[in-house]
C-alpha cells in the first residue's frame, strides 16, 4: 500500500472550514440567530418541489469545491478505511436505487464520492454534485457499521432529495456570493496560524445564509431522517444502528456540544426530530437492543483514531494499553481493537519490533473471524513494508486479490522488490474500471517506474491528477509524456496515440476551468 500522503507537522487550519461546509449548505446554525428571528422565516416550499438548478450545474459546482478539498492537507486516501466505508456506501446506493430515491439521471451525473478527512471531530457533510465528506473522527466514534450507515444514509438522502439544489435555487444570486465567501474563508484559514481571519469570513457568510434558510433546513433534516432510515434498513442495516446513533447525538447535545461534535451544529437534534423518528419507526433509544461490537469494526475504528495523528504521547498510551490489566477484562472485539491500535501506533512511531509483536498477537486473536483476520493480515503487511521487509509483506498478501487495499499493498511490495510485472495488468485492469482512483493510478505509475517504463509512468501520474480534478498538473504531465515520445528513437504508436488524445481532452478541461468564475 502506498504510504500515506505526507502531511505538514502542524495541525491543519482547514479543519474548521471543513466542519463549516455542511452547516453552510444544509443550514442548521441555530446559534447564529436570535429566537425572535424565527418568526420572520419564509414558509418552505413543498418537499416534492424540484429545484431549478440542473443536475449538471450542481455537479459542476461540486467539482469546484471538491478540487479545493483534494488539496487540503487533511484529505486522506486510506485504502483500508475507504474500502470499509465504500462497502456500506455501495449498499446504500443500491437500496436508494431500488426505492426510487436515486433517479437514473442523478445516478449518472453525480460523483457519488466520499472524501475522507483526518479531522478527529465527529462530522460528515454533503456537498453539491454527490460529494460527501466524512471525518475519521466519526468513523472512530461509531460503534457499528449500522451506526455509520445511519449517518451516510442521512447524507445520501440530502443529495438524492436535491436539498442543496433547493437551497441554491431559493437563494438565487446570493448563493455565488455566499459560496465565494465560504471558499475565501477556507483559504484564509489555511494560511492563517489561528484561522481567525478565515473564520470571520465564513461566519459572516453562514449568518446571512442561516437567517434566510433555518426553517428550510429543519424540514430537510426531518425528510433526510425519514428517507435515510428507509434506505439504510432496506440495505440490510439494523434499525438499532439509527437508535444508537441518535442516542449518541442526544447525549452530546445535552452536554451543549463541547466542540467535538460539529455534526450537531449542522444537524441539530431537536425535540421534533427525535419525536418524529420515535413515532414513525416505533423505537425508543433507551430500549432498542444494542448492535454487538463486531471485531472488524473495532479494528477500523482503532485505525481511524490512530490516523487522526493524536500525538506521540497518545500513541504510546495505546501501545501500553495492550498490556494493561483492563485488556484481559475486555471482550474479544475490544481486545482486537486495542491490539490493532497498539500495532498501528507502534508502526507510526517506527517501533517495528513492537509493531510486529502486537500484529502477531492480533493475528492470533482474530484467527476465528475471517473479516477481522483479513484486516490483521493487511496491517501485518503494512508493518513489514514500513520496516523495509517487502518480501515478508508479499508473503502475507494475495497478488490476485481484487480488493483495493490488498491490491495496493501487493503493488507496493512488488515495486519495492523490483518485481512489478505480475501486478501491472492487475492495476491496469482496475484503473480501466475505476478511472477516478488516483491512488491506484499512482501505484501503477510506481510499477511502471520499477519497469523503467518512463512514458507509461508519466501518463499514469497524469491520470492521477485528472482523478483529483487537478487539470493543470495533469496537462503538464501529459506534455512531459509527449516530450518523451518526441525524444524516443523507438515510438510505441499505440501509447503515443493515447497520450495525444488524453492531452487534448485535458487541455479542454483546463480552459473550461480557467473560464469558471473564481470561488476565492
Amino acid at each position: 500500500m502506498p504510504r500515506l500522503t505526507p502531511r505538514h507537522p502542524r495541525k491543519s487550519q482547514l479543519k474548521p472550514a471543513l466542519r463549516s461546509l455542511c452547516a453552510t449548505f444544509l443550514i442548521a446554525s441555530q446559534v447564529l440567530l436570535p429566537t425572535s428571528a424565527l418568526a420572520q422565516m419564509q414558509v418552505l416550499p413543498g418537499l416534492g418541489d424540484g429545484g431549478e438548478m440542473t443536475a449538471s450545474a450542481e455537479r459542476h459546482l461540486g467539482d469546484q469545491i471538491a478540487r479545493e478539498l483534494y488539496r487540503d492537507t487533511d484529505y486522506i486516501d486510506d485504502p483500508v478505511i475507504a474500502a470499509y466505508v465504500q462497502d456500506i456506501w455501495q449498499r446504500l446506493l443500491a437500496a436508494a436505487r431500488a426505492r426510487g430515491e436515486l433517479t437514473p439521471e442523478l445516478d449518472e451525473r453525480f460523483a457519488w464520492t466520499i472524501l475522507l478527512g483526518r479531522d478527529r471531530n465527529i462530522n460528515a457533510f454533503a456537498l453539491p454534485g454527490g460529494y460527501l465528506g466524512l471525518n475519521l473522527g466519526l468513523v472512530a466514534a461509531v460503534g457499528s457499521r449500522d451506526e455509520l450507515a445511519t449517518v451516510l444514509g442521512h447524507e445520501l438522502s440530502h443529495v438524492t432529495q436535491r436539498h442543496i439544489s433547493r437551497i441554491m435555487t431559493r437563494q438565487g444570486k446570493q448563493m455565488p456570493l455566499m459560496l465565494a465567501g465560504l471558499i475565501l474563508g477556507m483559504i484564509a484559514a489555511g494560511k492563517s496560524r489561528n484561522g481567525d481571519a478565515g473564520q470571520a469570513v465564513m461566519m459572516g457568510s453562514q449568518a446571512l445564509f442561516a437567517q434566510n434558510q433555518l426553517s428550510f433546513s429543519r424540514d430537510m433534516e426531518r425528510e433526510a431522517d425519514r428517507i435515510g432510515f428507509g434506505v439504510m434498513t432496506q440495505a440490510g442495516f439494523a434499525p438499532q444502528g439509527a437508535a444508537a446513533m441518535f442516542e449518541k447525538l442526544q447525549y452530546a447535545s445535552r452536554l451543549n456540544d463541547n466542540g467535538s461534535y460539529p455534526y450537531l451544529r449542522s444537524h441539530p437534534l431537536t425535540t421534533e426530530r427525535i419525536s418524529d423518528m420515535q413515532g414513525r419507526f416505533q423505537f425508543r433509544m433507551d430500549a432498542a437492543p444494542p448492535v454487538p461490537l463486531a471485531m472488524d469494526h473495532a479494528m477500523i475504528a482503532s485505525r481511524a483514531r490512530v490516523l487522526t495523528r493524536p500525538g506521540v504521547d497518545v500513541l504510546r498510551l495505546w501501545v501500553e494499553s495492550a498490556s494493561s490489566g483492563e485488556f484481559a477484562k475486555s471482550s474479544p472485539a475490544q481486545q482486537a481493537g486495542t491490539l490493532y491500535a497498539a500495532a498501528l501506533s507502534a508502526r507510526e512511531m517506527r517501533d517495528y519490533k513492537t509493531a510486529r509483536a502486537m500484529a502477531e498477537r492480533l493475528a492470533a486473536r482474530t484467527a476465528d473471524d475471517p473479516a477481522a483476520a483479513k484486516q490483521a493480515r493487511w496491517l501485518g503487511a503494512e508493518i513489514e513494508l514500513a520496516a523495509g521487509a517487502a518480501p515478508k509483506a508479499a508473503a502475507l498478501l494475495d497478488a490476485r486479490s481484487k480488493e483495493r487495499p490488498e491490491m495496493l499493498l501487493a503493488a507496493e511490495a512488488a515495486a519495492a522488490m523490483r518485481q512489478p510485472a505480475p501486478m501491472v495488468p492487475v492495476l491496469r485492469d482496475w484503473v480501466a474500471a475505476n478511472p477516478r482512483d488516483a491512488g491506484a493510478w499512482h501505484a501503477l505509475a510506481t510499477l511502471y517506474g520499477a519497469q523503467n517504463d518512463t512514458l507509461r509512468a508519466v501518463r499514469a501520474d497524469a491520470e492521477a491528477n485528472v482523478a483529483i480534478l487537478d487539470y493543470p498538473a495533469a496537462r503538464d504531465r501529459f506534455k512531459a509524456a509527449q516530450e518523451i515520445i518526441r525524444q524516443s528513437k523507438v515510438v510505441d504508436h499505440y501509447e503515443a496515440s493515447i497520450v495525444d488524445t488524453r492531452a487534448r481532452a485535458v487541455e479542454v478541461l483546463v480552459k473550461e476551468q480557467a473560464a469558471e468564475p473564481p470561488l476565492k
